[in-house]
């Protein structure tokens, strides 16, 4: 997405060039549809209608359907959404092999937990995990990482991200008191709006900040 141009006039000076916006926001939308906003939806429906085990047969069902249709297509099956339906396979198997709607729920609980204490662990250290994250994306040169101005930015966008995940698990856990669709209407709708705020937000404001760091230009392909 990223990729970096040499400057001849300026050696220590760096052009980034990014590539266009909007297919990569729709590639993430559909992630988003299809591993987290669908399966919640069937799960729900199935749930106050022919009961929760049905609901993770159609979890099931709908994942063979994604993986299937492109394979189908001859289309290439994007490494993310494999891993993304994998992990709902995963969470699907346990549920149904402990007959336990709760334990489908509660391990994304789990997971969000453990994300807020990498984020803030690592912030906490000055070695935000935002830095490698980053780097999958951004073609940039190592001590540009390094800069101090820089990595303050990787570390407030880790706490960001920590503080979002807490924010999650007390949500999720507190709509587990009202029961399992209250549970599944959490996890489908209100942490998705949360994660889509927090990309949001990372993203406005670390945009803003990184454009004021000397030796760097940011320009749309």
């Amino acid at each position: 997405m990223f990729r970096v141009l040499s400057d001849r006039a300026e050696p220590e000076h760096h052009v980034v060039e990014l590539d266009k916006l909007k297919p990569t926001l729709i590639r993430a939308a559909l992630l988003l549809v299809e591993t987290a906003v669908v399966p919640t939806l069937l799960l729900y429906a199935c749930t106050v209608t022919v009961g929760s085990m049905w609901g993770l047969v159609a979890v099931f069902g709908w994942c063979a359907l994604c993986v299937g249709a492109r394979v189908t297509l001859r289309q290439r099956v994007p490494s993310m959404l494999l891993f993304a339906l994998c992990g709902l396979v995963g969470r699907t198997t346990v549920a149904l092999a402990f007959s336990n709607m709760y334990l489908y729920l509660f391990q994304p609980i789990l997971g969000s937990l453990c994300m807020a204490v990498l984020f803030l662990g690592s912030a906490a250290i000055g070695k935000p995990v935002t830095v490698p994250l980053a780097r999958d994306f951004v073609a940039l040169p190592a001590h540009v990482f390094s800069d101090r101005r820089v990595r303050r930015i990787f570390i407030n966008v880790s706490l960001i991200w920590g503080v979002s995940r807490l924010i999650d698990v007390g949500m999720s856990m507190g709509s587990l008191h009202f029961g399992v669709d209250a549970g599944l209407l959490s996890r489908g709708l209100l942490s998705t709006l949360l994660t889509v705020a927090t990309v949001a937000v990372c993203a406005v404001w670390g945009w803003r900040q990184i454009q004021q760091v000397p030796g760097l230009t940011f320009r749309f392909a």
